[in-house]
């Protein structure tokens, strides 16, 4: 079988796995704190023949770190994550880690997120604070005071560079490499009354799903001018 199948198939295939990662950050461009999702490929050749072919690998996904737009609420449960920092909370698979800086409190006074899950202080243990109580007041550093009184703070943490973020539940992410507690509070650090928008740029994603297929369009007449080819040499050979 003439090998530009194999390429055409091998691009299709890249191509869909781009456009799933797409489809996914613009379902996602108003969820606070996301991450946008990008795909990166390699040429592969294959050294089979007389002449090399040239194939694009399956790729392989990765986490935009671009920080997104900060939206005052004026909501003293939201905080905003300035710099490269995240917050800790607890999830039923782990611990992971979040620019969602929306926050509820419940009944027993934990600060967890929307859905229920504790954002945790630098220990790693659940915040407490009294559900009675006046609004909290948190500085920069995540220092969380409630009428004066100094009741905790919020988990900052640092991805090691190089680190594999992959996505998990919402807008949270965990790392193949533990996260380190944070020290730079000038570069980093939260807003109290803010909240972090997704960094997903729908109109960029537009972009990038015209451009997408229209090479999905040309690759797919490609194969179809192949398969028309074979076809036309096969009735040649048999004599029709």
């Amino acid at each position: 079988m003439q090998s530009n199948i194999y390429v055409g198939l091998s691009a299709q295939l890249a191509l869909q796995r781009r456009l799933d990662a797409l489809a996914n950050n613009m379902a996602n461009v108003t969820t606070a704190g996301f991450r946008a999702e990008a795909m990166s490929f390699e040429e592969l050749l294959s050294p089979n023949g007389p002449d090399s072919v040239s194939f694009v690998s399956k790729g392989e996904n990765h986490l935009s770190l671009k920080t997104g737009e900060l939206t005052q609420t004026g909501n003293a449960l939201d905080v905003a994550v300035r710099g490269d920092s995240w917050l800790a909370i607890r999830t039923p698979t782990g611990t992971a880690y979040t620019r969602d800086g929306r926050m509820q409190m419940t009944s027993e006074g934990v600060l967890t997120t929307l859905t229920g899950q504790p954002f945790l202080d630098a220990g790693g243990s659940p915040l407490q604070l009294d559900p009675n109580g006046p609004p909290p007041v948190i500085n920069k550093a995540g220092t969380v005071e409630q009428g004066g009184n100094n009741v905790g703070a919020l988990g900052l943490y640092r991805m090691p560079r190089g680190a594999k973020l992959t996505r998990a539940e919402g807008a949270s992410v965990i790392s193949d490499v533990p996260p380190v507690a944070e020290l730079d509070f000038i570069n980093n650090g939260v807003v109290q009354g803010y909240v972090e928008k997704s960094n997903v740029n729908p109109v960029l994603e537009m972009t990038h799903l015209i451009t997408i297929q229209r090479n999905f369009e040309a690759v797919s007449t490609m194969l179809r001018e192949t398969e028309t080819t074979l076809q036309d040499s096969l009735k040649a050979l048999a004599g029709t």
